[in-house]
């Protein structure tokens, strides 16, 4: 921890904002995302709760441009049942791995072409069973019986249709993918500063440590953004400032699925109509365009109404197991989504927004101690635009 960034977490244990955090760790060789959520069930009078996690990632399969994923994740529950934290896989961890490596005994994923079968097996399917049976519900639902590949150490289970078509395969992991952890918090309405700090140091007691490609994503909750006026201001503002703030925050250049919102949704909430519409007719309207989670500032939730995940979310931090810089940039963002849902007009400019941000004195110094951020980034913008 760097002085510039510590803060009191005595004094800055709530944010006024409903919040969640996803942190993408690494456990050390020998240890999984298990051994994590065990440590944190125990602390918390509880017990760990195996489950499936869906994943995606990108095919080398001409046509099929996506593998839909379920992977092994680990809720650690508290002494009530309800979720301390969870620890799931996050596929886009790979450099430190040694793929090499054994696959470990008892993990497996579950791979599909389609993952409308996936959410089928999620609500059919046992995630403590053992890879051989896991898929046999389904297989009872179509009529049809699990094909083994007959490999010596059963690498697969392959799940087909009468017809032959492929259902689903559970197979074994690659190599220390039981290593990647991506730490995620229930959305929490106070003491924020106090849940993470001690989660995270659970991980680093564990020795876990920030991954090379790692990010820290925040979810907002957003009751407060359904408002296309206020949407469409804060898509509009983040837009024009993401390179700022990626800069002001660090964003690490080696993590993927991060970019800017497509062309058309910012000519859409830029439109004059989209302003005035109620939000039922807004949502609408945004459902019809190319909306991915995969870019810096996520509205697929709140615009799909994801069950359980209705928030704004926001992709661009780095990896860390700093509890105070982690804070620093949900209360940043925070001052930001309050400006959003409470100012109106044009776009203040960037000098003059940044400025009238509601931060506490420390938040304003470590924000001032930028101002060189600030300058790069216009002479580059500057740069560009004349070009």
């Amino acid at each position: 921890m760097t002085e510039r960034d510590s803060v009191n977490l005595t004094e800055n244990t709530s944010i006024h904002w409903r919040v969640g955090f996803e942190i993408e760790l690494l456990a050390p060789p020998g240890f999984s995302r298990r051994d994590l959520a065990e440590v944190i069930a125990v602390r918390a009078g509880g017990q760990v709760q195996r489950i499936f996690y869906p994943q995606s990632e990108l095919s080398a399969v001409p046509g099929i441009p996506v593998f839909e994923n379920l992977t092994l994740g680990f809720d650690a529950l508290d002494a009530d049942g309800a979720l301390a934290a969870r620890c799931t896989d996050d596929l886009t961890i790979m450099v430190d791995l040694d793929r090499e490596k054994k696959p470990k005994s008892g993990w497996y994923r579950i791979v599909s072409d389609d993952g409308r079968f996936l959410r089928l097996i999620m609500r059919q399917c046992n995630p403590n069973d053992i890879k051989a049976e896991v898929l046999q519900p389904l297989a009872e639902l179509f009529g049809t019986e699990l094909k083994p590949d007959g490999s010596p150490d059963g690498g697969m289970v392959k799940l087909l249709d009468m017809m032959g078509s492929s259902i689903a395969v559970a197979a074994n992991l690659p190599g220390e993918r039981e290593r990647p952890c991506e730490l995620i918090t229930p959305p929490l309405d106070d003491r924020q500063g106090e849940v993470l700090a001690d989660l995270l140091k659970a991980a680093q007691e564990l020795r876990f440590t920030v991954p090379t490609e790692a990010a820290v994503h925040i979810h907002f909750d957003a009751a407060r953004l359904r408002n296309a006026a206020a949407l469409a201001r804060l898509v509009r503002l983040l837009h024009r400032e993401a390179e700022t703030l990626k800069a002001l925050v660090g964003t690490n250049p080696n993590c993927s699925r991060l970019g800017p919102f497509p062309d058309e949704v910012i000519a859409t909430l830029s439109a004059p109509s989209f302003a005035a519409l109620d939000w039922p007719r807004a949502q609408a309207r945004l459902a019809e365009l190319d909306i991915t989670k995969y870019c810096d500032f996520n509205l697929l939730n709140m615009v799909r109404d994801i069950p359980d995940k209705p928030t704004f979310e926001v992709r661009i931090f780095p990896g860390t197991m700093e509890p105070e810089a982690i804070l620093r940039w949900a209360r940043l963002f925070v001052a930001i989504l309050d400006w959003a849902v409470s100012e109106e007009g044009d776009l203040p400019r960037s000098d003059d927004f940044y400025a009238q941000l509601a931060l506490s004195a420390g938040d304003r110094a470590w924000l001032e101690s930028k101002t060189h951020i600030f300058d790069t980034v216009n002479k580059r913008q500057t740069f560009t635009d004349s070009a």
